[in-house]
């Protein structure tokens, strides 16, 4: 009996590359705290007074001193969820928030609820990921999205 010499044709690349990108926990995440500021919001170091700056969501975030980058950061997406707390029950957990960078931490109008914090979402954004703190220790990886 001859054995059938059928192929299965290997996934091209390109679909591999879509796949992986569409995993919003990819092992390349950076850690950090987030922290959370409340209005007002402007004037922002990236877009000054420019209130259409803010995605209607209101899911945006100032850049803290390690992914400020001289302001290359403005305008980047980020992908941020809560990993741990001072206390159970802080983060919320299997829950991500996109945000969009509009504004550096230490220069902010409105101080964040901690000194230091990577990342310092609105208060819509931290909301999301979190409850009843002032920080807590994230994961965050920038979001890339691809266009095809």
């Amino acid at each position: 009996m001859k054995r059938s010499s059928i192929r299965t044709p290997l996934p091209s690349p390109l679909l591999v590359l879509l796949l992986s990108t569409m995993q919003p926990h990819l092992s390349r995440a950076d850690l950090g705290t987030a922290a959370y500021y409340s209005p007002p919001y402007i004037p922002t170091a990236c877009y000054g007074n420019d209130s259409a700056q803010f995605p209607s969501s209101n899911l945006f975030a100032a850049a803290g001193e390690s992914i400020w980058d001289n302001g290359v950061s403005c305008g980047r997406r980020y992908q941020v969820w809560c990993t741990s707390a001072v206390a159970s029950g802080i983060c919320l957990r299997n829950q991500t928030v996109e945000v969009q960078i509009v504004d550096y931490a230490p220069s902010s109008s409105s101080r964040p609820s901690s000194d230091d914090a990577t990342i310092v979402l609105s208060t819509t954004a931290f909301d999301v990921i979190a409850k009843f703190a002032a920080a807590v220790n994230v994961e965050y990886q920038e979001y890339v999205h691809l266009l095809i």
